[in-house]
């Protein structure tokens, strides 16, 4: 079966020229909206044109910036079709029709790209918090107990006071108390 999808930005923009092509080239149902396409989110035909594909279905797009607005985006649509066992046609890009070679060849040098622009993120990232960390920056939560109150709480702690009476006063709870034992149980064991 062939899913057609044809999308204008605004209410006062017309769908017949998309509509015509994708009825020309055999389109059995075609998904229609009249909305922005820079919301990645926005777009719920889509949406349903996706879903309605099955194994061996083709989408068929008259203009592929109709679909998407962002390589990233486009390779995601991409591969939830691929993922339904289903293909992707592009009438204005021939090289995006997914039921050829050349095409899926075309989608595998794209999701190459796009795994390789991951990796980077990724490694710039990790090469942020290993910078962040030389310069003494803390990860995770802020401490709910200053080092006054750990003092405090610790010495309390070796007076016999319970854990829940100490993270009552403190306004904490009994198991944030508790943690403060295991580094003192924990060096007495070693």
């Amino acid at each position: 079966m062939m899913i057609g999808y044809a999308r204008v930005s605004t209410p006062s923009q017309n769908l017949d020229r998309q509509v015509a092509a994708l009825r020309a080239v055999g389109c059995d149902t075609i998904y229609r909206e009249k909305v922005s396409g820079a919301a990645v989110k926005n777009r719920p035909q889509l949406e349903r044109a996706i879903d309605a594909l099955g194994t061996g279905d083709i989408l068929v797009v008259a203009e592929w910036d109709r679909a998407t607005r962002s390589m990233m985006d486009g390779i995601a649509i991409m591969q939830r079709i691929a993922l339904r066992d289903a293909a992707i046609k592009v009438l204005d890009k021939p090289h995006l029709d997914l039921t050829t070679p050349i095409g899926r060849g075309f989608l595998a040098f794209l999701s190459a790209l796009a795994e390789d622009e991951r990796g980077r993120i990724v490694q710039r990232a990790a090469d942020g918090r290993q910078q962040a960390r030389a310069k003494g920056v803390k990860f995770g939560p802020k401490p709910k107990l200053t080092d006054h109150q750990r003092g405090k709480a610790l010495n309390r702690l070796a007076a016999g006071d319970s854990c829940r009476e100490i993270a009552r006063d403190m306004g904490v709870s009994a198991s944030t108390i508790s943690r403060l034992q295991r580094p003192i149980e924990a060096r007495a064991t070693t």
